[in-house]
Order: C-alpha cells, then structure tokens, then sequence
C-alpha cells in the first residue's frame, strides 16, 4: 500500500489510530519492533522465561519416568491441578477467535490492533493445555491409540467416541488448527512487507518463503480477503463449541456439582473473560514497552475492559443460579456440594474465587479504571487468579467429598504439580516473546485500513 502523507487539517478520530500516523509511519513503527534490538526489558523477560520453560520439561520428564503418582491427585480426587489448569488454557485461548472472528464479522475496527497477538496467544494456550490431558493418560507415547480415532489393526481397538474426553481430542485439535490457518493467512501481507524492507539475505528468504509470493495485486487481496472471511465464519462457532465441550467433561457425569445443564454457556462466558483478562494484561506490557501508544489506544483497552465487566457479570449470575438450583432442586447431594464449597476445607478457594471474579471487575464501571493501563494490568491480573481458582473449585471441591463418607479426603498439590503449572506458564510467555521479537505482533494492513478510512472520513468533514 502505496504512503500518504495526512492532510494536518484533517483531524482524525482519535480512539483507533492517535498522533497524525501516515501509511509509512505504521509500516515503520511495527516492522521496528522485529528489525531492532528488543529493549532489555525483553530479554529479562525471556531469561526468566526460558528457565521456567526447562522446568517444565524437567517435571513432565520425571513424571514420565516415575508416573502420575508423583502429582497430588488421589482418591477421590482423581483430577487435580491436570485438569484445572487445562480448562484454564483453553479458557485463555478463547479471547484470541472472539476477537479475531466474531469482532472481524460483526465490522468491529477496533480489532484491529489487538487481534494478532490475540490469535498468537490463543495458539500458545492452546499448546500449553494440551500438555495435560497427554501426560494425564500416564503413557504419552500411547496417545495415538488412546485419543485419536486410528484404528489399532492387531487388537481391534477403538476408541470410545461417547466420551467426553474423547470429544475434546476433537473439539481442541479443530480449534488449534482453524486458529493456526487463521492467525498465519492474516499474517502474509504483513510478512510481505517484512521481506520487502529485509536488508540481509536470511530475513529476506525467511519472509519470502512465509509470505507465499505475495505482491499485493487487486486479485490477491480479493481472494486474501474472501478466504479471511471464511475462516473467520469456520472459526466463529469454534467460540461456542470448544468450551462447551470442554464443559461436557463434567456436565454429562452425575457428579453432584457437575451435573447441571448451565455448564456450557457458563463455561464459554468464563473463558471470554479470562482470554479477555490475558490479552488486556499481556498488551498493557507489550504497550508499555515497545512504546504503541498510537497504536494501542486507550480506546482498545477500554473496550476490552467493558467485554470483562458483561462477562464478569454473566460469570456471576451463574454462580447465583448454581446455588439456587441447587437449593430448587431438593437434591440432599447437591445442596450439599454447594454449601461445602462455601463453607467446606476448601472456602477459601471459593471466596477468593468471588472476590477476583465478581467484586473486582465492578471496578470496570468507573472511567478511571477502564482508561488507566496499571489500574486495569491489576485488575486482569486479579481476574486471572480468579478464574483459575474457578475451575480448581469446581474439581476439588466437588471430588473431594464422595458418596461415602469413608471415601472422603483432601487434594494438595506436590512440588510436580507446582513446577509444571509455573513451567506452563513460562513456556506461554516464552512463545509470546519469541512472537513479538520475530512477527509483526499488530496487523499493519488492517491498521492501514482503518487509518486509510479515517482519512476519507476526516475529508468528507471538510
């Protein structure tokens, strides 16, 4: 796309591109960010990063070789901190299709500027949830037989396709690969420009390879933009369905706690907010750090914050009506389960829960705290934790407490736990780091688009 200076009495709209920003000017200020020297902050960052990443292969390296003994899941709590921090992946990557498919549908411009690490984040996540349920069969190299629908020739074994569990192999996989094919098809014009400013002969192969011959004619962009769309419809009930079924792991046992049919859209509104959450806390930084003020406007984030106050208040709602249901019902085993959550070993996972989930994002209704980036860093931190403790409330407390009173007991994670929770996060970060060093991390053709649209705007008022 061609660079056009800006008429300076054209006054642009403010809340998508700020500063008077040409063509050229986007171009060059995210294109740095891969063609400079990252500041220091970044490899900081990424030294810590990194050693949690080699925990985590240490951890998932002894447990391979030990067993899953060596987590705390016991009888009856049978899934611990595996499964809790999977739902809690796969939560994280929900923002990054909401953003990038339904916001892209329903013409939402102020996308534009958060989608890309949006997508690359839900890819992260959804890598690091995938670690569990793998390693939570005790016999990873196995996986083939034991997940994926091939057929074992010599015993005649298949798998069981009315499991739920079986239903996520499914569910993950086809949401990993739309979000990949949908992440990098946005990425080819912009890689493009990469190899058209690429001074030495590497980066210039690197980006001409990744960017498929991309010249930008009139019938590249026409068949660009008509393949985006219908990845971005493919994608859209991936929104609905990924956590839905994610939700069946639980909704279809008769599990007091877990059987109940608010479960699916209580569990997607709860992973918007949490992939919400994770976007607004990891753009703040990259914000603060690369300097994108005029690119990441006060606006983006204010309008993320707003998504996490609606969802917030639908995740709330839904805690009111499980422990209505529950007392509605007259089931002895299910009232029982909710006040054990309240008031049980375990109230302080369920209050701290309230706290981060409900309480904090009320803040989200006072201007202050939706246009000031560290008020709104902590208060996505708070929702993180809080969402987390969610599904770690909804596991334990609901497995801890059997039928049989003899059965009873109490789950308290071990040092393997732990390690691989905190190494799973380390590998995120180092992901999105390696991300924002050698990617365009903000859409610049879509960028363009609205700043070329704002233009035209600026001119028709004058």
């Amino acid at each position: 796309m061609a660079d056009l200076a800006i008429d300076p009495r054209i006054e642009l709209n403010p809340t998508l591109v700020q500063g008077g920003m040409t063509y050229a000017d986007v171009s060059e200020k995210i294109s740095a960010i891969t063609e400079n020297k990252p500041p220091k902050q970044w490899y900081y960052l990424i030294t810590i990063s990194s050693l949690m990443t080699v925990m985590l292969f240490g951890c998932l390296g002894y447990l391979v070789v030990t067993g899953i003994g060596v987590w705390g899941n016991n009888n009856p709590v049978g899934w611990g901190w595996d499964i809790t921090n999977f739902v809690w992946w796969i939560g994280i990557g929900h923002a990054g299709t909401l953003i990038s498919a339904v916001l892209f549908l329903f013409r939402q411009k102020w996308r534009t500027s958060i989608n890309r690490a949006a997508e690359a984040m839900t890819l992260f996540a959804v890598a690091c949830a995938a670690i569990y349920p793998l390693f939570h069969t005790g016999r990873p190299w196995r996986a083939i037989y034991w997940l994926f629908p091939a057929p074992n020739e010599y015993l005649h074994l298949w798998q069981n396709f009315r499991s739920p569990l079986e239903w996520d192999v499914f569910a993950v996989s086809t949401y990993g690969t739309v979000s990949l094919l949908f992440w990098f098809t946005g990425l080819i014009p912009d890689l493009a420009t990469l190899r058209d400013r690429a001074t030495n002969r590497v980066r210039k192969v690197v980006f001409g390879i990744l960017s498929l011959g991309w010249r930008g004619s009139a019938s590249q962009w026409r068949h660009y933009e008509l393949a985006y769309l219908i990845l971005a419809g493919i994608s859209t009930p991936l929104v609905l369905s990924v956590h839905s079924i994610v939700s069946f792991d639980f909704a279809t046992s008769v599990i007091p706690g877990w059987h109940t049919t608010i479960f699916p859209p209580y569990f997607v509104a709860g992973a918007i907010f949490s992939g919400f959450a994770m976007v607004v806390t990891l753009m703040t930084v990259a914000r603060w750090v690369y300097n994108l003020q005029n690119l990441i406007t006060i606006k983006h984030l204010e309008n993320m914050c707003k998504v996490m106050l609606a969802t917030g208040m639908i995740v709330g709602f839904a805690y009111g009506t499980e422990f209505f249901i529950a007392w509605y019902s007259g089931n002895a085993y299910e009232r029982f389960a909710f006040l054990n959550r309240a008031f049980g070993p375990y109230w302080w996972a369920y209050w701290t829960m309230l706290t981060c989930n409900v309480v904090s994002p009320q803040l989200f209704w006072f201007k202050k705290f939706r246009t000031t980036p560290a008020l709104m860093f902590i208060i996505a931190i708070f929702i993180n934790i809080g969402m987390w403790f969610e599904r770690f409330v909804i596991i334990a407390t609901s497995l801890h407490r059997d039928f049989l009173p003899a059965s009873w007991g109490y789950f308290k994670p071990t040092w393997v736990d732990i390690g691989t929770f905190a190494g799973t996060i380390g590998m995120f970060l180092t992901l999105f780091l390696l991300f924002l060093r050698f990617l365009p991390a903000i859409a610049m053709s879509e960028v363009k688009g609205v700043l070329h649209q704002q233009i035209e705007e600026g001119k028709g008022n004058h």
